[in-house]
């Protein structure tokens, strides 16, 4: 097949990027997390103290801001930051700067620019709605809010991060209704898209799934 673009769409925790991450690895294809691309740049704003309303300021900072994927690393301004970008502070702010009109704009523009001329799998919260709505394949990865509050728990236990469960739930609920309310690309499921509920499934079980999935849509 020539290049192809696949979009992968979702809210937090339903387990996108590791979906991603595996059917790159599998179809040998590039793979972008556009949810890190905000967390980097949200990670700049918090440790400027940067206001989140300062659009003035936020716009400077886009300027002079440099986001790159390389060797399965997120840089930014040319520093690894794959941990610091996981930190709950940095979940519990990420949506509020996404739904800026200007740093989507920027980062959208960015994540077309990679996609131009290779086959990639990017996911996210409006891949196959806006950033690729050609995309040759698209689907829609979600669980309940118990599961992927569990899922994120279980995560930050076993980096000996302590966190109260019910709270890091609630952040998921309010993330969530951010994502879903926002008026520029807000997340919901494009019309074409094939969704996938990964509530009661192992991974290997969605992995399956979605390349049946494109074997029957694609000759990849």
């Amino acid at each position: 097949m020539k290049n192809f673009s696949v979009a992968i769409d979702g809210p937090a925790g339903a387990g996108k990027s590791t979906i991603a991450k595996i059917i790159a690895e599998k179809l040998n294809i590039i793979y972008i997390d556009t949810g890190a691309m905000y967390r980097a740049f949200t990670l700049k704003l918090v440790k400027n103290n940067i206001d989140f309303n300062d659009i003035k300021t936020i716009k400077n900072t886009l300027r002079d801001t440099t986001i790159d994927f390389k060797n399965n690393h997120i840089f930014l301004d040319g520093i690894i930051v794959d941990e610091e970008i996981r930190t709950n502070e940095i979940s519990s702010k990420v949506s509020l700067v996404a739904k800026i009109k200007e740093v989507r704009e920027k980062l959208v523009e960015i994540q077309r620019d990679i996609a131009k001329n290779k086959s990639i799998i990017m996911d996210g919260r409006d891949i196959g709605t806006s950033v690729l709505p050609n995309a040759e394949f698209k689907f829609f990865i979600t669980a309940s809010v118990e599961e992927r509050a569990s899922r994120r728990y279980k995560e930050l236990i076993d980096k000996g991060i302590s966190i109260d469960f019910d709270k890091l739930k609630n952040d998921i609920i309010k993330r969530d209704r951010i994502d879903s309310t926002r008026s520029i690309a807000p997340l919901k499921k494009s019309e074409d898209a094939i969704e996938v509920d990964t509530t009661n499934k192992n991974i290997n079980e969605v992995i399956e799934l979605i390349l049946d999935k494109m074997k029957m849509e694609g000759n990849i």
